[in-house]
């Protein structure tokens, strides 16, 4: 490992060594691959553009997202600018870095809409953006090139699975009720808290080395790789995204249809009621590292994926926002 860490810190700092304006312009395509981005397109897509695409992007995000935070844990790889004090943090994080979860997301999600619309032009640019936040994450000091190459491993085994058993689970999950939906997806959302637990306990007394602390600590932001918060967040989405999407089924479906202004207005007042509950149940709700916080951060990211997929479509029907 540590001939990579040695291979990797010396690219970066040469990457580092490029012109001051090549910095925003890595900074942007980082930003395209943020789960906070990903998160504010899936609605849009799948409210306002094409409901079953967006129903894909939802559930490879959320198994991502899972992946990824289990997958860090396990490898406890550091980020670049932890192990070395001439690497500049143009990226901080506070969680470890392998794989990496901007190219995990980025190969997953565009690689779904390539695989989904099949236009080599629209194909082209999935690639390009998948290339470049993976390169961005270099250039930011945020993950090591075998940092990239684990997430690319990752996504790229998500892709290939979800094509090719998507049409397959449909057809077994469109034979069962909504009570065995609901049971299923809640079965689903517990073992995400075992398989979570049992890895985070692995690593429960990981103690940062000092030189890693000194490192990370220029940046602002202080390592903190081993929070169990991690797990509830897609744990609660497992559960509300499936019980959504079950829901508004037995309810006649959705489909993003309707005209420019109708599809603008129901993402407007979807995100808003989104950023309600994130927000408002967050300030509500007690965010410490005990058993009570942790069920309450469950339920809370439940409900937002049981309304992301589910409450704001029987919304957007019931005040006639789909229609002509």
């Amino acid at each position: 490992m540590q001939p990579l860490i040695d291979f990797g810190i010396s690219l970066i700092i040469v990457l580092q060594r490029m012109d001051e304006w090549v910095y925003p312009v890595m900074d942007f395509f980082s930003q395209l691959g943020a789960q906070d981005f990903f998160f504010l397109v899936l609605p849009m897509v799948y409210w306002s553009i094409d409901a079953a695409l967006g129903l894909r992007i939802a559930f490879i995000l959320v198994t991502s997202v899972f992946f990824n935070t289990i997958g860090k844990v396990a490898f406890a790889g550091p980020r670049p600018y932890w192990v070395s004090s001439h690497v500049r943090a143009l990226w901080a994080e506070t969680g470890f870095g392998a794989p990496s979860g901007h190219a995990q997301n980025a190969l997953s999600i565009w690689g779904t809409v390539a695989a989904f619309y099949k236009k080599s032009r629209l194909t082209a640019v999935c690639i390009f953006l998948i290339l470049m936040i993976s390169f961005s994450r270099l250039v930011l000091g945020a993950h090591f090139p075998h940092d990239v190459l684990a997430g690319w491993l990752i996504g790229g085994a998500l892709l290939w699975a979800f094509a090719r058993y998507w049409d397959d689970a449909a057809r077994w999950l469109a034979e069962k009720t909504f009570a065995q939906h609901a049971s299923l997806a809640f079965l689903a959302s517990l073992a995400v808290i075992a398989v979570g637990a049992g890895v985070y306990t692995l690593r429960s007394d990981f103690q940062i080395p000092e030189e890693w602390m000194k490192n990370a600590l220029r940046s602002g932001e202080a390592p903190d790789p081993v929070n169990l918060n991690d797990v509830f967040t897609p744990a609660g989405l497992i559960f509300g995204l499936p019980l959504g999407a079950a829901w508004i089924h037995s309810r006649g479906g959705y489909q993003a249809q309707g005209p420019g202004w109708k599809r603008a207005l129901r993402y407007i007042v979807g995100v808003i009621v989104t950023f309600i509950l994130l927000e408002g149940l967050g300030a509500i709700f007690p965010r410490n590292d005990d058993l009570i916080s942790y069920v309450l951060r469950y339920i809370r990211y439940a409900v937002v994926g049981w309304w992301l997929l589910g409450g704001a479509p029987w919304v957007f029907k019931h005040f006639n926002l789909t229609t002509s």
